[in-house]
């Protein structure tokens, strides 16, 4: 082996050191102790280990090698012991004083060292002279072992003998040596200094985490030291930003933490970990640990210097902070050579104006490749690093769809989704999965809707992430910062209201640009308690959804009552169908245009994989695109006139404001991407402006116009038979729903005959069912309970069922039941079919009438009315002709000049008028007659007072799409 960097010198004056020489420390093939150090030399002090013994650091090889060190002890002197584990971290009496004067005397100096003992190998402990220029005069020699003893800080370990020689022991025998040291002994004796004194200095040492608290030291340095910062010695180097560290500041004393030990983590730096050769197997160290470590030890090692402290780590032992050199930024400069990077968690606790020159430092550091940014290539971006554009959509508290500018928004291709860089804004939950909404995460997305949405951006985009979406795939997204108008940034105004967080990179990590002015102002809102970091419990605002068609049928008359009344679109499901969010009711609500309809657009993929998809029609996603661009997100004013079946609220749209402000409804139809809905202009109620827009649209060939409309298969019109218009008294046997219902004639001979008949038939074949041939529409016998026994009726197979059941129709008297084919059936005698014997019951609807169906709750009600009306009761029919073999009557309890069941049921809102063409087509088929004409005359006035009344089906005052369909 060979030991570079200790320069011999031939004298010990000399000032100019002679060119370094080269030594064998060791010979492997003879046990021969040979000399590692060159009888005279000099060196650099690395750092002083007590009074009595330093660590003496060489020139670094040019080939990059470690500078060698040599621990060196003061020959024949002893001082007091430090303080260790050993000896219960308390140091002999005077030892940290004697310490203390070699450290400021040549820590990091050039001295001349004489040796005089040493071991076989560089690592034993040298023994010989030290000797530096005298402070008060540069022409004489320090002995600093001589004047370590005078001071009282070392005694000579052999103690009496000869004090003639010369005082300061520079001379060359052992004997001059020997002799300077008693009789500096005797000096510092005679003036009680040092370990001579009365009192001196015992110190006991104190760990943060063990005798006191890291954030107490935080605590009382701002409290009590000038300026908020403490002197402290930096003891040891970890790494190249791990130190450990002992305050030495006398303004600590009262509080009880001088000599309190610490380690200390830079703020804002994260350098490579050091290996430990102690550990089996040793770990290695990081590419440029050591070399960042060398680089602070040079610079830091055993100096006193000031710091400011931060806080702490997670641990809470380990305290954060900034070393103030006199000559620089040590964060800086160890930055600037490439020896650590920026750590993200500990420079959010420095001052904003200290972190800049980090920055810089840092980005020189990555522009000239050195260091640990050797392989650093800037991140490269698919698109371009700055675009304008309008935000179409707020996605969450962070992420936006941008539409660049230039671009024509026909396909959502188109939209650039675009995340805020190094801002975290809190995540929406998942309804489906249970998974709640984090705090704020509504209030986040509101405000930054409120800051952006629909306006004109400007996009900066720093950097490029792949994000997972799902098993197997992800989506690369631009993370940028975002102006609009004179907002710089409007993430940075969602961190300072406290909506939003900065994220937390990894060190190596790209970041916004404007990252450190991020940090700043959530400091900001950190220390004003602002939304996220308030120490308030979290209470999430309750909305009340009234999708539901319940709640929506509920609340409606009160929304309509309101009437224009502001709200936010708050999804788009095609050109005419939104989701709305009314402030003022605090309530979302399902809303469709009225008057109109738009195409069907695309389905999405949630849908497709429900299996719910229905296939798109032409135009269907240009109209749900110009909605979205239009109206997404936006604050409008609605004008609510009624509510369907679902649940769905219909009316008027209006978007914009002022000079501005427009009906979106005819904005649609005008554009060719809505009709107007067919059923209104059928009843002669569409808006004029609706009607003169679409014959706009149609003769200039826009959207829905240009293509050829394709015709939808009309249902097969109805057949109408001319009767001549009877009354007749009946009586009701079966009523099936509002308007649909079977009588039997008062009187009628048949239905006399068929009832002994079928008397007869049970008496002579009773109880028991036979096999009979069972086809749909085929006549045969059920069997029925009228309550006072079983009895077979005449009855028409409709239908077979499950578990050997059958459907039938009882002709004479038009109940359906589901029977059992083995016990419950039997032929029927030919005799006794309807071909001589007709059917008792007539299958009727109550004229120029219509209700809802028994699946819904006004069905329901209407069918109970009627079944009030007419059930059990003498009843006079006016019958005006068939229909698909239903006879169409008008009912009266009474006589014919009290108004109709007909209109009752109307001016009650269980029934209404069908539609114009409908209607029209009845009258005519039917030949005007003039009792129809005055019935439907009457039923309209009754319908005008039933929907004025909001009675009934008009209770939310309007007509539902779902009773046409």
């Amino acid at each position: 082996s060979i030991l570079h960097g200790f320069v011999r010198c031939s004298k010990l004056s000399q000032s100019n050191p002679q060119p370094k020489a080269k030594y064998i420390i060791s010979n492997p093939s003879t046990n021969i102790m040979v000399t590692i150090l060159p009888n005279r030399g000099t060196a650099k002090i690395k750092s002083v280990l007590s009074g009595d013994t330093v660590v003496l650091i060489g020139r670094a090889a040019a080939d990059g090698h470690k500078a060698p060190e040599v621990t060196f002890t003061f020959e024949r002197v002893t001082a007091p012991r430090m303080a260790s584990k050993a000896n219960n971290n308390v140091d002999d009496p005077g030892a940290f004083s004697s310490r203390e004067w070699l450290r400021n005397m040549c820590v990091g100096k050039t001295i001349t060292f004489e040796t005089r003992k040493q071991g076989a190998s560089a690592g034993d402990r040298v023994y010989g002279l030290l000797f530096m220029p005298d402070p008060t005069d540069d022409t004489k020699q320090w002995n600093l072992s001589v004047e370590s003893v005078r001071r009282g800080f070392c005694t000579p370990k052999v103690l009496g003998g000869d004090t003639d020689a010369t005082e300061n022991g520079t001379g060359n025998s052992v004997e001059d040596y020997e002799s300077a040291l008693q009789y500096a002994y005797k000096e510092a004796t005679a003036a009680h200094v040092g370990v001579h004194s009365p009192t001196p200095l015992v110190r006991k040492l104190m760990n943060a985490g063990d005798e006191f608290q890291a954030m107490t030291l935080v605590d009382k340095v701002k409290r009590i030291c000038t300026n908020g910062t403490v002197k402290c010695v930096i003891e040891y180097i970890f790494d190249g930003s791990r130190f450990r560290c002992i305050v030495t500041d006398p303004e600590l004393e009262s509080a009880g933490l001088l000599y309190a030990s610490f380690t200390l983590i830079l703020a804002g730096v994260a350098c490579p970990r050091v290996g430990n050769q102690r550990l089996n197997p040793p770990t290695p160290s990081e590419p440029f640990a050591d070399a960042a470590r060398e680089f602070v030890e040079l610079r830091l090692l055993q100096r006193e210097l000031k710091m400011t402290l931060n806080g702490t780590d997670k641990s809470g032992v380990c305290l954060v902070g900034t070393v103030h050199h006199p000559r620089g930024n040590i964060g800086a400069e160890i930055l600037k050579n490439g020896l650590g990077r920026i750590s993200d968690w500990t420079i959010r606790m420095m001052s904003p104006g200290d972190v800049p020159a980090l920055r810089i430092a840092e980005n020189a550091a990555k522009r000239a490749t050195i260091g640990v940014f050797e392989n650093y290539t800037p991140p490269t971006l698919t698109g371009a690093t700055e675009f304008t554009g309008t935000v179409i959509e707020v996605l969450s508290g962070d992420t936006l769809m941008i539409l660049p500018s230039g671009e024509v928004y026909d396909d959502e291709s188109k939209l650039k989704k675009v995340s805020l860089a190094s801002i975290r804004g809190p995540r929406a939950g998942n309804a489906r999965t249970g998974k709640p909404d984090e705090p704020y995460a509504t209030e986040c997305k509101e405000r930054l809707r409120a800051l952006c949405a629909g306006k004109a951006a400007k996009v900066n985009i720093h950097y490029e992430k792949e994000i997972p979406m799902g098993p197997d795939n992800t989506e690369k997204r631009q993370f940028g910062t975002i102006s609009v108008g004179k907002r710089a940034d409007i993430g940075e105004i969602l961190i300072a209201e406290g909506h939003a967080t900065t994220q937390r990179h990894r060190d190596d990590d790209e970041k916004s640009i404007r990252y450190d002015e991020l940090v700043a102002a959530e400091s900001v809102a950190k220390a004003a308690n602002k939304g996220i970091h308030s120490d308030k419990e979290y209470k999430k605002k309750t909305v009340v959804d009234m999708s539901d068609p319940k709640k929506a049928k509920t609340y409606a008359g009160s929304l309509q009552r309101a009437g224009q009344t502001k709200a936010i679109v708050d999804y788009v499901f095609n050109g005419s169908r939104v989701k709305l969010f009314v402030p003022s009711e605090n309530c979302y609500i399902m809303f469709a245009l009225s008057n109109i309809r738009c195409p069907q657009p695309s389905p999405n993929a949630g849908a497709i994989s429900r299996g719910q998809a229905r296939p798109a029609e032409p135009f269907g996603d240009a109209s749900k695109r110009h909605s979205r661009m239009t109206i997404q997100q936006r604050q409008v004013d609605v004008v609510i006139t009624g509510v369907t079946q679902g649940g769905v609220m219909t009316g008027d749209l209006y978007v914009g404001q002022g000079a501005q402000r427009r009906n979106y409804v005819v904005e649609l139809v005008a554009s060719g991407l809505a009709t107007v809905d067919q059923r209104k202009i059928d009843y002669g109620e569409a808006p004029k402006d609706l009607i003169d827009a679409q014959t706009a649209a149609q003769s200039n060939k826009l959207g829905i116009w240009s293509v050829k409309q394709v015709v939808k298969d009309e249902p097969k019109s109805k057949s109408f038979a001319k009767a001549e218009e009877r009354l007749l008294d009946i009586q009701i046997s079966e009523i099936r729903s509002g308007n649909h219902f079977f009588f039997r004639v008062a009187g009628d001979e048949s239905a006399k005959v068929i009832d002994d008949s079928m008397k007869i038939f049970t008496e002579q074949n009773g109880a028991n069912g036979a096999p009979c041939e069972i086809k749909t529409g085929k006549l045969v016998a059920a069997l029925f309970n009228d309550g006072s026994s079983n009895s077979w009726y005449r009855a028409k197979v409709i239908e077979k069922t499950d578990k050997g059941k059958v459907k039938v129709l009882f002709v004479d008297h038009g109940n359906v039941a589901a029977v059992s084919a083995a016990t419950h059936l039997r032929p029927l005698d030919i005799e006794l079919g309807t071909d001589k014997i007709p059917a008792a019951a007539k299958e009727a609807l109550l004229a120029l009438t219509k209700v809802r169906p028994l699946e819904a709750d006004d069905g329901i009600d209407a069918a109970r009315m009627f079944q009030d009306i007419a059930w059990g009761k003498d009843l006079k029919a006016r019958v005006h002709g068939e229909t698909d073999g239903q006879v169409m009557v008008t009912l009266y309890d009474s006589d014919t000049d009290s108004p109709s069941i007909n209109e009752k049921m109307t001016s009650e809102g269980m029934a209404r008028v069908g539609r114009r063409d409908e209607t029209y087509t009845v009258l005519d088929r039917m030949g005007n007659s003039d009792s129809l004409a005055k019935l439907m005359k009457n039923l309209k006035a009754a319908q005008d007072k039933a929907r004025s009344s909001r009675k009934g089906i008009w209770i939310y005052g309007e007509i539902p799409e779902e009773d046409e369909e």
